[in-house]
């Protein structure tokens, strides 16, 4: 009996019309797909992008060198060097993050006492070389200088929902 079956299913395509009529149901349906270049989708405030390094109102860097961000990194991707400036207290020297072994966990940023280094909401970047992607104490700066008021507004609504 079952031979028949498989026969007779075989026969007449019976799992080829199945497969043809899920897809003339869809057919006409509204389609879901975006044209990425031209068009963007909506990105939530908590999106992990591009590091960037803050600074505060009067222009001083924010980062105070307590090496927490380096520590908790899982992927070793931090890299920090401080020295004591002229009033006693603790600035980098040098803080390079390498973006081709960062896993973009946020890690860094969750774990900065001075909220210094935040992960913008840029993913349109990339790097011909892999030194283009170190990025270094300089580049962060100038990211987080481009992008502070959105920086600063995501980071306002954040504190809404702690």
């Amino acid at each position: 009996m079952k031979q028949v079956a498989s026969a007779f299913k075989s026969l007449f395509l019976l799992e080829l019309l199945k497969g043809l009529s899920l897809t003339g149901r869809y057919l006409f349906d509204r389609k879901i797909t975006v044209q990425y270049p031209e068009e963007k989708t909506p990105l939530s405030n908590r999106f992990r992008g591009l590091h960037a390094l803050r600074r505060y109102a009067n222009g001083e860097e924010r980062c105070i060198a307590c090496k927490l961000c380096e520590a908790v990194c899982p992927a070793l991707a931090i890299t920090i060097e401080a020295a004591p400036r002229d009033d006693g207290t603790r600035r980098t020297t040098r803080y390079d993050i390498d973006l081709s072994k960062c896993i973009f966990c946020g890690f860094c940023e969750e774990s900065c006492p001075v909220d210094s280094i935040v992960e913008t909401r840029l993913f349109e970047y990339h790097g011909d070389k892999r030194g283009d992607l170190l990025m270094s104490k300089e580049k962060l700066l100038a990211v987080g200088d481009k992008f502070e008021s959105q920086l600063a507004a995501d980071r306002a609504q954040d504190a809404c929902y702690r």
